[in-house]
Parts: structure tokens; C-alpha cells; sequence
């Protein structure tokens, strides 16, 4: 069941990211079904099958209504990356309610501390990939933090909750979701382990 929904989760997105609009024309990320693949469904393999069904929900929903939450959150991201670019669309988005912002707060403060962890662990591998905090982001440069502040600020109320709910059981197991995703995607491009990877990598 899980792996179906995120089978269906990441067919879903890949149609949705095909039609983001980008500054200078579309994206080399937007033909590269391979690594958006791998992404999107690392991302998606710490979730809860609740989680997973309420957000594939929120997608079919939103486009129901003309949306595209890729596009959303993208536009979300440059409010950390394209100041004054996002002033110029901030009005198309929907305003963000203060329990939404606290609850994106606690989201974002639990997944950084797992990151933090990551970085001592296999600093190699995380060389490789975005930086981890918002201070580092620049035009063409999006960090962990932002985009993720970015894609929880599109998740509708139950979704977020839900998600929220599984980081907190994971945190309470003394689980490293952030690990589990990292773990997906190094198997996915032939590792064995992170360990392995990391290696490689130096």
C-alpha cells in the first residue's frame, strides 16, 4: 500500500512539474525523469501511508481547483532565495494562518537537527547535496530548509498534521527521518549503504 501510494504520489508530481513555469525557460531538472524520481520518492519513503494518502489528496484536489502545488512551492521557496523577485508574486499565494507558520516552525526545527546529525556522520555525502540552512541560499541555490519550508507551507491543515504526527513518533524512537531518506536515495543510485557511500564520495 505505501509503496503504491508513493508510486502514484511521484507519477503525479512528475505531470505537475513538467507545467512549472521557470525564468528563462524550462529547467534541465524538468527533463530528468530519473532523478526527480529518485528524489520524490526518497522524500516520500519516511512518510506514514495517512500522510502519504492526505497529500496525494491535496494533489488531486488542488488540480481539481486549477492548481499546481509544484508551482506553489517553488514561488514559496523564493521568498528565501529571490526576495525581491517574490515580492512581485506574493499575492497569487494563499497567506499562511499563524498555527500553519508555528506548525512549519517545529516541522522544520526537528528535520534541521537530524540534518545536523547526518552532516557529522557522512559529511562526504552531504557535500554533495543542497546546503542545509537558509543562510546559504542564493538565486540558484536552495537549501534543505528552504525547500522544505517551502513544500510543508502547500500541505493542507490535515496533511501537515499528519506529517508533523509521524516526525514526532520517529523522534520519539530516537529515528533519524532524515536518515531513512538519505538511505533510499544513496540504494537507489547503487549503494549499499550510507557508510558506502560516503566513502565513495571522499
Amino acid at each position: 500500500m505505501k509503496e503504491e501510494l508513493i508510486s502514484k504520489i511521484v507519477e503525479f508530481e512528475w505531470k505537475l512539474f513538467q507545467n512549472v513555469a521557470c525564468i528563462g525557460g524550462k529547467a534541465a531538472c524538468q527533463n530528468n525523469h530519473k532523478t526527480f524520481t529518485i528524489m520524490r520518492s526518497s522524500q516520500t519513503t519516511a512518510w506514514s501511508e495517512a500522510a502519504l494518502a492526505s497529500y496525494l489528496e491535496d494533489l488531486s484536489a488542488a488540480k481539481a481547483h486549477g492548481k499546481n502545488l509544484l508551482t506553489e512551492k517553488y514561488a514559496r521557496m523564493m521568498e528565501f532565495t529571490s526576495p525581491e523577485e517574490y515580492k512581485s508574486i506574493q499575492h497569487h499565494l494563499p497567506p499562511l494562518k499563524k498555527e500553519t507558520v508555528a506548525l512549519i516552525d517545529k516541522i522544520t526545527a526537528i528535520n534541521m537537527a537530524w540534518t545536523q546529525e547526518l552532516n557529522a556522520k557522512f559529511p562526504h555525502i552531504r557535500k554533495h547535496g543542497r546546503p542545509a540552512t537558509s543562510t546559504d541560499d542564493a538565486a540558484h541555490i536552495t537549501s534543505l530548509e528552504t525547500y522544505l519550508r517551502g513544500e510543508l507551507a502547500t500541505y493542507s491543515p490535515r496533511t501537515l498534521a499528519l506529517y508533523y504526527q509521524n516526525v514526532l513518533e520517529q523522534k520519539a524512537q530516537n529515528i533519524n527521518g532524515a536518515q531513512i531518506v538519505l538511505e533510499s536515495m544513496m540504494q537507489q543510485y547503487g549503494f549499499k549503504s550510507l557508510s558506502e557511500a560516503d566513502k565513495a564520495l571522499s
